[in-house]
């Protein structure tokens, strides 16, 4: 029977493995004054989705100049607004997407003269890596195995949405691939079919000619 430090190597285990795929995007990235940077996440319907962003003063222990504010949004695959902020040094965003598809999370840096560059720190965070875990141990007072172990039935559910999400995405995928080959099909019969007509034609409108000029 498996001892308890046993088992809680192989919870560790479990989860260091199935970590890889968690959906989780946390960069660092500059921008230059009057320029734009998006970044898109693929986000399945009903996932939950929490990012945060603050921009890095360059001047410790200083305001954050204003040169160094930017405008935000987050939308949606269809358009719709999800998140906006207009000159802000920080901010975050949290909802449950409504649609599947890529957000885009852009953001504009103000236009200054002379350009200065703003380093711009951004965690985005989707699925088992959005939920909070030290709030679901305080509201569910468990224990440090019983948290691994809901993290880790978590973890195996969201691998298992995603799974299937990535199964309909690939038939979506083929079935645009069937609609666009047989649009290219038919489309090729009726160029051929107009190219035959043009050719017939000529041919007729030549034969009309020499006979009327009695060559034939």
């Amino acid at each position: 029977m498996m001892g308890c430090g046993e088992g809680s190597m192989a919870i560790l285990f479990l989860l260091s493995a199935f970590a890889w795929i968690t959906p989780s995007s946390s960069l660092r990235f500059d921008l230059q004054s009057g320029q734009t940077r998006c970044v898109s996440e693929d986000i399945k319907l009903n996932s939950m989705t929490v990012g945060k962003y603050t921009v890095i003063n360059p001047s410790e222990n200083q305001p954050m100049p204003e040169s160094h504010k930017i405008t935000v949004r987050v939308s949606s695959p269809y358009g719709n607004n999800m998140h906006y902020a207009d000159r802000v040094e920080s901010g975050n965003f949290a909802f449950t997407s409504s649609e599947a598809g890529d957000y885009l999370a852009c953001f504009w840096a103000l236009d200054h003269r002379p350009s200065v560059t703003i380093t711009l720190e951004f965690d985005w965070r989707t699925g088992v890596a959005a939920k909070d875990w030290t709030n679901v141990a305080k509201k569910g007072q468990i224990g440090a195995m019983e948290l691994e172990l809901k993290k880790l039935v978590d973890t195996v559910k969201s691998i298992h949405d995603e799974t299937f999400y990535l199964r309909e995405r690939e038939e979506e995928m083929q079935e645009m691939n069937r609609a666009t080959n047989s649009k290219m099909a038919w489309l090729s019969f009726l160029s051929l079919v107009v190219c035959l007509s043009v050719a017939g034609l000529q041919l007729w409108h030549l034969k009309t000619y020499f006979e009327r000029k009695k060559l034939l």
